[in-house]
């Protein structure tokens, strides 16, 4: 019988592609989740934070002592806690040193640590020096009280504090950002004194609602004193649901006929504001502004001056458009996202986080408490070995002297523990003396006190949550100060369109036979007059206002436009409008007109179909434009008649062969766009040679000018009577001599 063949190692493990890469993507989400993204709900840090102030804390860089260079204490944190990039680690301690960064920074350092403007401008680690700030005691001062659990560093040769045993829900007090794998966080930075109040109200009444804790917590508190404008029912529901955003805005005030920021919304940099400002002005976005200064230095970090044009300029109006268009407000999401004692991420609201939080403080203070009474029976202990050595110290003495092992012969004949023994063979000469026995038997009263109070304290709920009560009202009274960031209920700013902040000013706008198109100001500009490229020449001009669209219609029926201020000047040539826009191929610009939104236009072809459209229906935003007027084959578009009245106006249309119809224009319909109806009649055998030249609208009282070659004809209102027929009709023919009419045009 064959020995079974034994299945040979080589080293490695073969398993499927997608088990291995599915197991390799969980476990890094899981490390950047629980292990560098996402801070704990407990101390509210990040691991590196926690090492950075742990490092310190050994170093000895607390606030009393003098600072070290930064390169130090990055050293320390890298070799011995955390293996990973020292520009990560000294940029980690550089934010929690940064007064505008954090609500309440737990890193003082000396050198330049950057600035409002640019938070990463700080110098390098080996010119800064570093040291921890008062309260940064509220996360180290239990520390070695046996509040914490340890674990053993990258390499196992030393051990680092798995949490720090807050005294405060830091987490709330500074915030948080963090990116991790599937989620983030986003936690906004608190005000002390209403998180405690807020703390201390849970402990009153743990059936507390969220709505009753924001009696407290007002809202955010950020590092600036720039207003947040959310409201607060959004306040509210976002402390109900961990989620939500909340806006900040810049305070403004006038000096003289300047307008001064003076603070901008938190991450705001004044460079940034100051340069989007800038930007919207060469554009010629900002026509109110003439000037825009930074003021700012030591004593005032933010300062903008902006220099209004005249003292006629809206204030509100534009400083609500700068919110609109710039960092002078901001919106910040809303995401408390954390890892909770159960070491899972989850998104708290207020009550959850707080009503947590609470849970890990009260075993935290359980854990102190246990550990001091630890060690007060420890010491009790020893004291009692110690005071029975003191009575019989003469036999003590003798049986040291006199036996070769005297720690056994000790504990059988006083009934002593080892720990008693050692402690009594340790004990030193001098401590013999007659009053040493008035000292033990002092501490020994003192301690027991100590013993019954901590007994009493962990046997009673009571007990323990005023404790942790009057430690959190202490804290709140040593580093509690007054909010920063005012809450002032506003709606969010708009900005304000490009017609509202032009000036109006009239303009004609020109556009030449290959399209070519310029806006000249004032409305006694001659196009004809005007220098055109060779080979070029006029094509159509209309009167508008600079606030105004200007619509062009092309030979195919589609309508463009765009704002007449935005147009080059008259001064040069101009620009073709096929850069603006993108007619089909081999389509040409043939008219444009100019005005309000709800003036009305008479739209013609040359083969005498036509409606009445408001000016709003020509407009639009699409580069390819959009399809206005519907043209029969060789049908060409006509220059829009513009309309009064709708009910008193007469609409006439001229053939080039000299029919002259009048009728009013409420006999047209009024469409959005399409054909129309028949406006003049042309027989059917015609169509060929006859053709309309042009549409005009006559008001009550004006005058309509036909234009043959170098001559003019005016005719009045009342001259028009003979003209007048139904739509569609044939009309009157022009006296002889007027047969070939080039034009109209109306006074």
């Amino acid at each position: 019988m064959t020995d079974p063949v034994r299945p040979v190692f080589h080293g490695f493990e073969q398993i499927p592609l997608r088990e291995y890469a599915e197991r390799a993507y969980l476990d890094y989400s899981m490390y950047v989740v629980l292990d560098r993204a996402l801070p704990f709900l407990g101390d509210g840090l990040k691991p590196v934070q926690r090492r950075i102030i742990y490092s310190m804390s050994e170093l000895g860089l607390n606030a009393g002592a003098k600072p070290k260079k930064s390169a130090r204490t990055v050293g320390d944190v890298i070799g011995k806690y955390h293996p990973h990039g020292d520009s990560a680690c000294y940029e980690a301690m550089v934010l929690m040193a940064q007064p505008f960064s954090y609500r309440y920074p737990l890193v003082e350092g000396q050198g330049n640590f950057g600035s409002s403007d640019d938070p990463k401008s700080f110098a390098a680690m080996r010119y800064t020096e570093s040291k921890l700030t008062p309260i940064a005691e509220v996360l180290l001062g239990e520390l070695g009280q046996g509040t914490v659990d340890w674990t053993p560093n990258f390499d196992g040769t030393l051990e680092e504090p798995t949490w720090m045993p807050a005294r405060l829900p830091h987490l709330l007090l500074n915030g948080t950002t963090g990116i991790a794998v599937g989620m983030a966080t986003d936690v906004p930075p608190h005000n002390l004194n209403e998180i405690v109040s807020a703390c201390v109200r849970l402990l009153d009444d743990p059936d507390a609602t969220t709505r009753d804790l924001c009696e407290h917590v007002l809202g955010p508190d950020y590092p600036t004193p720039a207003e947040i404008i959310t409201s607060r029912s959004d306040l509210l529901a976002m402390y109900e649901t961990g989620l939500g955003s909340v806006r900040a805005r810049a305070i403004f005030e006038k000096d003289g006929p300047n307008i001064v920021v003076t603070a901008l919304p938190y991450q705001a940099s004044p460079g940034k504001v100051i340069e989007q400002i800038a930007t919207q002005m060469r554009a010629k976005k900002l026509p109110w502004l003439e000037d825009i200064r930074d003021e700012s230095d030591h004593a005032n970090p933010t300062r903008i001056v902006l220099v209004p044009r005249s003292n006629r300029v809206d204030v509100e109006q534009l400083m609500g458009h700068l919110f609109a268009t710039t960092d002078m407000e901001k919106s910040y999401r809303i995401n408390m996202n954390v890892i909770g004692l159960d070491g899972r991420p989850q998104v708290k609201g207020l009550k959850a986080f707080l009503s947590e939080w609470l849970s890990f403080r009260t075993d935290t203070v359980t854990r102190r408490l246990t550990h001091r009474l630890e060690k007060v029976e420890r010491r009790l202990h020893l004291l009692e070995g110690l005071l029975v050595a003191f009575l019989n110290l003469d036999e003590v003495i003798r049986i040291i002297r006199s036996e070769d092992e005297p720690r056994p012969v000790l504990m059988k004949r006083f009934d002593l523990s080892e720990e008693q023994t050692d402690y009594i063979m340790e004990t030193r000469l001098r401590q013999l003396a007659r009053l040493e026995e008035m000292k033990i038997r002092g501490e020994q009263d003192e301690l027991a006190a100590e013993r019954e109070q901590l007994i009493a304290t962990l046997g009673s709920k009571a007990k323990l949550k005023k404790l942790i009560k009057d430690e959190l009202l202490a804290d709140a009274k040593k580093f509690g100060d007054a909010r920063r960031s005012p809450l002032v209920s506003r709606n969010a700013a708009q900005a304000l369109s490009e017609t509202e902040l032009v000036a109006s000013e009239p303009m004609t706008v020109v556009i030449s036979e290959k399209g070519w198109v310029r806006a000249a100001k004032g409305h006694e500009i001659d196009a004809a007059t005007l220098s055109y490229r060779d080979g070029d020449g006029l094509l159509g001009a209309a009167r508008g206002r600079s606030t105004q669209q200007v619509a062009f219609l092309d030979s195919t029926g589609r309508s463009y436009s765009t704002l007449i201020h935005g147009l080059p000047s008259a001064r040069g040539n101009g620009e073709p409008l096929t850069g603006r826009f993108s007619p089909a191929p081999g389509a040409s610009f043939q008219t444009l007109a100019a005005g309000d939104n709800d003036q009305r236009f008479v739209l013609a072809s040359s083969h005498g179909y036509g409606f009445v459209t408001r000016f709003e229906n020509l407009t639009g935003r699409n580069k390819a434009g959009k399809a206005m007027l519907s043209l029969t084959p060789n049908a060409k578009v006509l220059q829009p008649a513009q309309v009064g009245d709708v009910e008193q106006d007469r609409v006439v249309a001229v053939t080039n062969v000299g029919h002259l119809l009048a009728f009013p224009v409420s006999e047209l319909p009024e469409l959005d766009k399409g054909k129309g109806n028949k406006i003049i009649d042309i027989p059917k055998a015609k169509l060929g040679t006859e053709r309309v030249i042009a549409v005009a609208v006559v008001a009550p009282g004006g005058t309509l000018t036909v234009k043959s070659g170098a001559r003019t004809m005016s005719l009045s209102w009342k001259d028009l009577e003979p003209y007048l027929g139904a739509r569609a009709t044939r009309g009157g023919l022009l006296p002889r001599g007027w047969q070939k009419v080039e034009g109209l045009s109306v006074e």
